[in-house]
């Protein structure tokens, strides 16, 4: 995991950079717990005062979990098990004691996208590529909390048309909608604009901060839904095993609903 997942201090900001170029940056489950350890314990590096997230490559942010991991998927309890651990690191993200900045070039879907979307602050170069297209590709869903944070940053309705019609959002619309504050015009000017925010948030009083995102969080938290028999209704399903095949076999998938 240790190549995976890129860890670098410069100039007071921590930078974590997803390392699977091959791969587009796919997202192993060792990287998803190595993601959550350093944003548990980045406010214990002495003089880092924020943390950058991006991805490696010049491809992808992250292009969702590595899908070759649930073909060992077998009971329901592995499929709820993995949603656990995807909350548990979402959660990690927006209780980082400081302030996350998501720096996105090129794909950032399915993991990659829910990561990108628990930062504090996002933004992109205009080759971003933004969704959840797993209603084409995967035939999963995503947990109930997970569409709670979305729903928050981008409306309900958005998400519902997004994720029915399993489009990607792009950098004009993303910015247009407040996916992304600010869109850079390659990936150079990303990583120096990065830095720079960094270095502004760094520089604000840091209880101000921590406290408007652990506000924010709790509200969002507040409501909580039952959601397991949704997520064993499609991890269990042929269709969930068709989709996998499929998108690892490079070829369409053929749905029956079952």
């Amino acid at each position: 995991m240790a190549t995976e997942l890129l860890c670098t201090e410069k100039d007071g900001t921590l930078w974590v950079s997803f390392n699977r170029p091959e791969a587009r940056n796919a997202l192993t489950f060792a990287m998803y717990e190595g993601l959550a350890q350093m944003c548990a314990t980045a406010h214990e590096r002495p003089g880092i005062k924020a943390v950058v997230i991006t991805g490696e490559g010049g491809k992808a942010f992250a292009a969702g979990t590595d899908m070759t991991q649930f073909r060992a998927f077998e009971t329901t309890q592995d499929a709820l098990q993995y949603e656990a651990r995807i909350e548990t690191v979402l959660t990690a993200i927006e209780q980082c004691k400081l302030p996350t900045i998501a720096a996105i070039h090129g794909a950032c879907t399915g993991g990659g996208a829910s990561i990108a979307a628990v930062c504090d602050l996002r933004i992109a170069s205009e080759r971003l590529k933004f969704g959840f297209p797993i209603a084409r590709t995967l035939g999963n869903c995503l947990a109930a909390g997970n569409l709670a944070r979305l729903s928050d940053l981008m409306g309900a309705g958005r998400v519902r048309e997004m994720i029915f019609t399993a489009r990607l959002v792009l950098a004009e619309e993303a910015h247009a909608i407040g996916l992304v504050s600010e869109v850079l015009p390659d990936e150079n000017a990303l990583l120096t604009r990065a830095s720079e925010l960094a270095a502004q948030v760094g520089a604000m009083a840091p209880l101000t901060l921590r406290a408007t995102k652990e506000a924010l969080r709790r509200n969002r938290a507040a409501t909580t839904v039952e959601d397991a028999d949704l997520i064993e209704m499609t991890y269990m399903s042929a269709d969930f095993r068709e989709g996998m095949e499929a998108f690892l076999g490079k070829r369409p998938p053929v749905w029956t609903g079952t």
